[in-house]
């Protein structure tokens, strides 16, 4: 149910809201502005099958709650600007077993200290989704960490990572600190390098690429990832940077660097890739 059928409400939802909105007369732009999409997409709803559900009956409860919500913006009028829209979700596992959600989105912006303290947030969470049986015939000798850095960032001092190194210890990834900006000199600097050819990736972690080296290429081609190399850490210009392979040389380890546009993409490309070496 979160699986599956998690990943389709929200589609099923738009399409029949789409569908029922052009039946009364809204235009493809009205449509989308109102459901934050694109008349593109509004225009290819109109001609594709609506996604199944595992139960008919949730089927019938979403496109009775479009519906109701049709309805109503149709009352609205397309010109209505929506302020805030709010999320509520409740899962029941058993008797006094049950998980509630209430957000609210309001479309405004955070400010410069509230969008570096989400970071630090999601880098918490991205690590703590990293599973050790995975990687830990890839950690380097010298300890993994993973930075991640808002949009705008230009320098090392804008990249937040943990202090010291992420080690695994009694089966368990430990870190000596919570993330902080500032923190990493190294993989700070080799991400926003790399942001240098690829903007859109803002975050980054190390591991060991393991002893067949060849075999990252052909990784990277099956997942179609964009692989180019740092010599000792100098950086070959590529358009486009997922991967990043540091063949290493005497004295020097070799590293697997791994980017993504957020933290827990980048913990989930990892684990894509640790899983296929």
């Amino acid at each position: 149910m979160l699986g599956s059928d998690g990943s389709v409400w929200i589609e099923r939802l738009h399409m029949q809201l789409a569908r029922n909105l052009k039946s009364a007369n809204w235009s493809q732009a009205e449509i989308a502005q109102m459901l934050g999409s694109t008349q593109s997409t509004i225009s290819r709803m109109a001609h594709r099958d609506l996604p199944d559900m595992s139960g008919t009956s949730d089927e019938s409860t979403i496109d009775g709650w479009a519906h109701e919500i049709s309805m109503a913006l149709r009352q609205l009028g397309p010109t209505s600007k929506p302020t805030r829209t709010r999320f509520v979700m409740e899962i029941a596992f058993g008797p006094g077993q049950v998980i509630r959600f209430d957000k609210s989105l309001t479309g405004s912006d955070l400010d410069s200290d509230q969008e570096q303290s989400a970071l630090l947030k999601r880098l918490e969470w991205a690590i703590s989704r990293i599973d050790v049986s995975r990687i830990k015939g890839q950690m380097p000798a010298v300890g993994m960490n993973i930075a991640c850095c808002l949009d705008s960032a230009k320098s090392v001092a804008e990249v937040a990572a943990f202090p010291g190194k992420v080690t695994i210890v009694n089966d368990k990834l430990r870190h000596h600190d919570t993330p902080d900006f500032g923190a990493s000199s190294h993989l700070a600097g080799m991400l926003i390098d790399s942001r240098v050819y690829d903007s859109k990736k803002t975050a980054i972690l190390n591991i060991h690429p393991g002893e067949n080296k060849d075999n990252i290429e052909t990784i990277c081609e099956d997942l179609d990832l964009n692989l180019t190399f740092a010599t000792k850490g100098d950086l070959v210009p590529h358009q486009g940077i997922d991967v990043i392979l540091d063949e290493g040389a005497f004295g020097w380890e070799p590293t697997l660097y791994i980017l993504a546009h957020n933290p827990l993409e980048l913990v989930d490309r990892m684990h894509k890739i640790v899983s296929l070496i």
